[in-house]
């Protein structure tokens, strides 16, 4: 049981740094600091998929699964609808480059908007002193 929760939590959290890195750029507008924690993420998000790389949490999520004495991922909530999210089942290498080249879009033009923003923020201050 303490392996299943194990699991169930790496799965967890490896979802929500998959969002992170496909969403975390939003964050920047609210806590600029983000920024240097966001885009090593997406760097890093990016550079698994278009070079094809595994994610360290794969193995330790497998690793987890087996050690419990799992056969495979069935029954309980986390593996019926997260984990599909995290494993498609038909990912295949040219989804991967597109999903990187995605990640890579999506944040590019939120950061545009986001220095765009800031620039402007900036301007206004100079201004009113």
């Amino acid at each position: 049981m303490q392996y299943r929760i194990l699991t169930d939590s790496i799965l967890v959290i490896h979802l929500l740094f998959i969002l992170f890195v496909i969403l975390g750029g939003f964050l920047a507008f609210y806590k600029r600091w983000i920024v240097w924690v966001h885009l090593p993420a997406v760097i890093w998000g990016v550079c698994i998929e278009l070079f094809g790389w595994m994610c360290p949490l794969t193995p330790l999520e497998n690793w987890l699964h087996y050690a419990g004495g799992q056969q495979g991922y069935e029954g309980g909530f986390i593996e019926h609808y997260l984990l599909p999210l995290v494993y498609p089942e038909n990912l295949t290498r040219s989804i991967q480059i597109v999903l990187g080249l995605s990640v890579l879009v999506i944040n590019t033009v939120v950061y545009c908007i986001w220095l765009s923003r800031s620039r402007q923020l900036k301007r206004k201050k100079h201004i009113k002193v």
